[in-house]
């Protein structure tokens, strides 16, 4: 009897030894390569109020995990945002931006035209007065008061005479890739890179002002924003 009970055990022990085997059989790794997926880079839409400046600046980020596509569309305000709505439904984009000035547009379509965008999920870089205050702010601490847009051109190539670069702002109006290298490039009296001490300085003049009336707040920017979410690319 207790011989029969041994070869029972053995029996049963070796079932369940082969039930182990198949067991680890089918869960073996596969050691076939998979097959690899393409990771699409985000992309980036910029919508622009200027169809020089603007575009001409953005377009000079060499971003290697994203993708900008800058427009400059000539509208201004609201029309601008309502263009940056359509834009957005006829493509697929991770992001939109609106870019665009005070100037003298009338201020409750500015601050209408910041609403508007916000409520769409669009990011918002607006300049009161224009876009060249954000170029300024590379070179100068200007702090936040007025400055009439009239003088940037004058304000900007004066800052600039020491590099032998100018800046057309009346006519062409482009960033030129001389002059971006420059916005780019390493401050030599603080050793610290131009476009993070303009960062810098419309930040900190964008965290002084209450914000409730954009219209309101000259000198101010918020391209600063867009730029620090670029570079998160680069």
């Amino acid at each position: 009897m207790k011989m029969k009970n041994k070869k029972n055990e053995q029996l049963a022990a070796k079932q369940k030894h082969r039930a182990q085997l198949k067991a680890n059989r089918r869960t073996e790794p596969n050691f076939e390569r998979a097959t690899p997926k393409l990771i699409e880079k985000p992309t980036i839409l910029i919508v622009c109020e200027g169809e020089n400046t603007e575009p001409t600046y953005f377009n000079q980020f060499r971003l290697s995990s994203a993708t900008v596509k800058p427009i400059g569309e000539g509208y201004n305000t609201t029309s601008l945002v309502n263009r940056a709505i359509q834009l957005a439904n006829q493509g697929k984009y991770d992001q939109v931006w609106c870019v665009f000035d005070k100037d003298d547009f009338n201020e409750n379509d500015f601050n209408n035209a910041i609403l508007i965008a916000e409520a769409n999920k669009f990011g918002v870089a607006y300049s009161n007065q224009a876009f060249e205050y954000w170029l300024i702010l590379h070179f100068d601490d200007h702090q936040g008061s007025g400055m009439h847009r009239d003088n940037y051109n004058e304000k900007i190539n004066n800052l600039l005479k020491p590099f032998k670069i100018t800046y057309d702002g009346t006519k062409s109006k482009k960033i030129s890739e001389d002059f971006f290298d420059l916005l780019d490039g390493i401050d030599e009296k603080t050793n610290v890179k131009r476009i993070e001490l303009a960062i810098r300085r419309a930040e900190r003049i964008y965290e002084q002002l209450d914000n409730t009336n954009p219209a309101k707040e000259e000198s101010s920017t918020t391209v600063f924003r867009l730029v620090k979410e670029l570079l998160k690319y680069i």
